[in-house]
């Protein structure tokens, strides 16, 4: 039969592990720094870089209390081993621990106080910020103030696991001032559940800025075109690396140049083109028009009139049109029909006219 000492060791060295890399498990019970300590963290979205700091100086706290937690723990699930009377009856091993213990959690507790001086100024957040000092930005804390803004945008780019996000805004964490190459992929089953396996990219990130480190992110290959759209940087790609577009995406090359061949919509005199209502960033450019006709009975067509004025760009049409479709029918996604996303009017690909 296992000892109490050796099923609490065991305990709480898978408890210390999930608590510090955080599986899904542990992050939808809530047992996170983020959650247990969230009244004093704030809101990411309020302040997005004083939320880091205050996360990761008591992250550091609280992993390094884990060693002094397990000997306080050990009290009680060994009290054989008298380890509450240190100067006593403790032995040399156990007191040892004990000391270490102690060291880590005061080296913890110093380091963050260091950080804290000047407002934060010696913490690794706020001296990477100190990189981009510049104009516009007479101190880092202008930098974090632009971060922040942009943080709160809904427009950003975001993707990888709550612990390890990459995002990406129109200024922030890329800059138009940094090369980006596309240096690796790998193929990944990453459930059971998916059909084929996804191609994970690892993209190099150099920036002009000579005292900015270069660092690498990864993301699925599904979301590559849309960060390529937020960057202002060009993504430059290995010579030895091909990334695997998605359905949807080669979907959407083959809808742009069907749309392409169709007749353009003249756009009445005095009338304004207003933005995209789908991603509300670029001018709305499509415009239905009923342009089919059936074979031999042109009122039999499915497709109906459609009166919106024009309210969509291309892409957010196309993404839409692909929703609407039989995911597991791909060769008939061109021929279908789709109600409008406004009026729910029926149309096809010929009846979309670019706007002129």
């Amino acid at each position: 039969m296992e000892s109490p000492e050796l099923s609490f060791t065991l305990a709480y060295v898978v408890l210390s592990l999930c608590f510090v890399f955080t599986p899904n498990e542990f992050r939808s019970a809530g047992l996170t720094v983020q959650n247990l300590f969230s009244s004093w963290l704030g809101s990411e979205d309020v302040g997005f870089i004083q939320y880091h700091v205050r996360r990761t100086s008591i992250t550091l706290l609280v992993h390094s209390a884990l060693p002094l937690g397990y000997y306080m723990g050990m009290c009680i699930a060994a009290p054989e081993k008298n380890l509450g009377y240190i100067h006593k009856q403790v032995s040399d091993s156990w007191r040892a621990f004990l000391l270490l213990s102690l060291c880590i959690q005061l080296t913890s507790w110093t380091l963050v106080i260091y950080w804290s001086r000047h407002h934060w100024h010696n913490h690794p957040i706020c001296r990477a910020l100190q990189a981009h000092i510049q104009p516009p930005h007479p101190g880092w804390g202008s930098v974090a103030t632009s971060v922040n803004t942009e943080f709160r945008r809904i427009d950003k780019f975001a993707t990888g696991a709550p612990g390890a996000r990459v995002i990406v805004t129109d200024s922030w964490v890329l800059k138009s001032e940094c090369h980006v190459t596309v240096t690796q992929s790998r193929q990944h089953q990453l459930s059971p559940d998916m059909a084929s396996p996804a191609q994970i990219l690892t993209l190099r990130v150099d920036s002009i800025n000579p005292a900015v480190t270069p660092f690498d992110i990864r993301l699925i290959s599904s979301e590559y075109a849309e960060l390529r759209e937020k960057l202002h940087a060009p993504i430059r790609n290995s010579p030895n690396v091909v990334i695997h577009q998605t359905m949807s995406e080669l979907f959407l090359e083959t809808f742009r140049a069907h749309v392409d061949l169709n007749q353009p919509y003249t756009l009445p005199s005095g009338q304004e083109v207003e933005p995209c209502s789908g991603c509300m960033q670029v001018p709305a450019n499509t415009k239905l028009v009923r342009l089919c006709q059936a074979e031999g009975a042109p009122n039999e067509s499915e497709c109906q009139q459609c009166f919106c004025r024009p309210m969509w760009c291309l892409s957010c049409l196309g993404r839409w049109f692909a929703s609407r479709q039989d995911q597991q029918r791909p060769e008939t996604w061109l021929s279908s029909r789709v109600p409008c996303p406004t009026c729910r009017a029926k149309f096809c690909i010929l009846d979309i006219c670019a706007v002129h």
